[in-house]
């Protein structure tokens, strides 16, 4: 996939960008403490403030008096275009962190009818000032309407926004609480609400992870559908041309066939929409599909992780979250649930593919009576090759240390995830 950037290991490209923005180069500060901070809030939609929303049955939609105005999607063929829209907001309570934030990701299962989108904002409070709104995402489950992204250029002197996660600049003061707007929006004319049954905000401060940790003495290996994000090498180029740059919707999918496998039967596209994209004589179009509704138009990529994740989400019964583990004993609690975790690595690690990388997902299926890791790695040529099993100190060490830990949760309703530890809860 394109190079991301984390706690520990930002991207370069979002370093040069945010200085030219602010004249200083962003990093997140390490924790005083030096234990690894991260936190998830999951918000209660009655709460906070409704204009032009209302929750009904643990959903939000339209409802009431609605604002007016024109959106211009900039990237439609041809050239951008303004579509008229009615809408309306939520905005949360605020949150007080358990820490001084350095960055934030945020999450959301929405569905979107034809006509219908979302965004999603940010704003956060510290040292005597409040931050302007930062936009997290435009998203629509489909294409027909606008075209779903992230939004560049919004770095000022407290932070930036890389692709979907905020992130406090080096030199500006401590951030400590949050609040999340989402506005939802109907094009003029239509009828449709988008129904939002999720949000959900993940924060950190960059910390010190002690690698290798300790196995809680998790053994199990879940049967995750395997495959390759290289058989797809070349596929649709408007949508970034498929092998290396498809390893989050290719991850993204072998979690939704793992759940279909176990008779979650909306888990996935149906075999009526793969007829239609990208076709029924296309081999694992489930990842040609995944990534196409995943795609980030101002990023040019598949990658972006609260996309993937509401992707997933947008199947009947389905939810989907991103946060950061402090470790892979957490890791191993999930799967002793059941539940594959999609995990971003970053650096080099001995027995990939490509040696090292600036940015990878891959699923996190079991662990070994030793501790080692057991994933299905879409890097690899085959289908059968995305079995690889990878040492725990060298795959914590690409995962804690070049992400913060971060991992996509995509489960089912009726599955528990389980129960948090610690006094920071970080799902």
């Amino acid at each position: 996939m394109k190079a991301r950037r984390s706690a520990t290991l930002m991207m370069t490209l979002a370093l040069t960008v945010a200085a030219i923005v602010v004249g200083s180069v962003p990093a997140a500060a390490k924790s005083s403490t030096g234990a690894p901070s991260a936190s998830f809030e999951r918000f209660v939609l009655s709460q906070g403030t409704h204009t032009g929303t209302a929750e009904g049955s643990a959903e939000l939609t339209l409802s009431g008096t609605l604002a007016t105005g024109t959106y211009t999607d900039p990237f439609p063929a041809g050239s951008p275009h303004d579509l008229s829209y009615e809408s309306g907001q939520w905005i949360s309570p605020a949150i007080t962190a358990p820490f001084d934030i350095d960055e934030l990701v945020a999450s959301w299962n929405v569905a979107t009818p034809n006509g219908t989108w979302i965004k999603t904002e940010m704003q956060a409070t510290g040292s005597g000032r409040t931050t302007k709104w930062y936009t997290l995402g435009i998203w629509a489950s489909g294409d027909g309407t606008i075209h779903r992204t992230s939004v560049p250029a919004q770095g000022d002197a407290d932070g930036f926004v890389a692709i979907d996660t905020f992130i406090r600049s080096k030199k500006a003061a401590p951030l400590r609480s949050y609040q999340l707007r989402v506005t939802l929006y109907r094009a003029a004319g239509s009828l449709a609400t988008p129904i939002v049954r999720f949000i959900g905000a993940m924060t950190s401060a960059a910390s010190d992870f002690a690698i290798p940790s300790a196995p809680v003495g998790v053994v199990r290996e879940l049967a995750v559908p395997q495959l390759s994000q290289e058989v797809h090498r070349g596929h649709f180029p408007e949508y970034d041309n498929g092998g290396e740059a498809w390893c989050s919707p290719t991850s993204t999918a072998m979690v939704l066939d793992y759940w279909k496998s176990l008779s979650y039967s909306n888990s996935g596209p149906t075999p009526s929409q793969l007829g239609d994209f990208p076709s029924a004589a296309h081999v694992d179009g489930q990842v040609d599909y995944a990534a196409r509704y995943v795609y980030d138009w101002n990023y040019q990529g598949a990658g972006n992780w609260p996309y993937n994740t509401a992707y997933a989400a947008s199947f009947a019964g389905m939810n989907g979250f991103v946060t950061r583990l402090r470790s892979l004993a957490e890791a191993e609690r999930f799967i002793a649930n059941g539940i594959p975790l999609v995990a971003s690595i970053n650096g080099k690690l001995p027995g990939f593919l490509f040696k090292k990388t600036s940015g990878h997902l891959l699923v996190i299926r079991g662990f070994t009576a030793t501790g080692d890791v057991i994933t299905n790695d879409p890097a690899v040529f085959a289908n059968t090759d995305a079995r690889v099993v990878y040492g725990r100190a060298e795959f914590e060490h690409v995962w804690l240390e070049g992400s913060a830990g971060i991992v996509y949760v995509i489960y089912p309703d009726g599955v528990p995830l389980p129960a948090n530890e610690g006094p920071n809860p970080n799902w």
